[in-house]
């Protein structure tokens, strides 16, 4: 029997370059590995889409101005692709709309050459930073909703009536339940969900759902 071991370079970090000038991907590459981390480069939006990623934290460092798809064109087109991660512009060509446009869209930094290589350093940092929080917390809704599946139809009723704060006898009313078999089940969903508080319970129906006042249907 195989055992797989993730290698560290399956396991670090990536920052995509997407530049149609080759000498400004080489710089950055040089750049980015003086400092350890690890780059991969593409001369335009439709190489990177076309490109294999590994599903690693990373983050894309993206020139605004390029042949073909504009570097804004392909931020909307990742947004609508639901690819999630953090962009950075660079610019020799920026001004103002543009710049509001891209932070608008959620972009984390906008800079225009030349530029410090330690402002966008520091950009890259709090972009890697951000899909890494980013990608925990899917991490911990794939494991919530997990949890959830494995309750019954019936601890899936009182779990939806609990964590919108209603109380036992409430329950048991509205269920035509005996308050005893409430409980059974309240305990249960608590278990099964590991929650040790209704405040657990609470924030973990919100993590699945997004508020805690949706009924769960998962």
């Amino acid at each position: 029997m195989s055992v797989f071991i993730e290698t560290e370079e399956q396991t670090t970090p990536i920052v995509y370059i997407v530049d149609d000038d080759q000498s400004v991907r080489d710089s950055l590459e040089d750049l980015l590995s003086s400092v350890g981390l690890r780059a991969i480069s593409c001369p335009s939006a439709q190489h990177f889409m076309a490109a294999a990623r590994p599903d690693v934290t990373s983050c894309l460092v993206l020139d605004v101005r390029m042949p073909g798809l504009s570097g804004l064109d392909f931020q909307d087109k990742l947004a609508k692709s639901g690819i999630e991660i953090p962009v950075i512009f660079i610019t020799a060509h920026g001004d103002i709309p543009m710049s509001v446009r891209a932070m608008k869209a959620g972009a984390v930094e906008f800079l225009a050459k030349p530029f410090r290589e330690q402002d966008l350093l520091d950009a890259i940092q709090q972009s890697l930073a951000r899909d890494h929080e980013r990608r925990q917390g899917a991490e911990v809704r794939t494991e919530l909703c997990r949890r959830y599946a494995t309750l019954s139809d019936g601890e899936k009723e009182v779990m939806n009536l609990v964590v919108i704060g209603l109380l036992n006898k409430q329950i048991a009313a509205q269920l035509d339940l005996s308050e005893v078999t409430v409980k059974v089940r309240r305990g249960q969903v608590m278990r099964k969900m590991g929650a040790q508080s209704l405040a657990d319970l609470v924030r973990y129906a919100e993590r699945i759902h997004g508020t805690e006042q949706q009924v769960l249907n998962l």
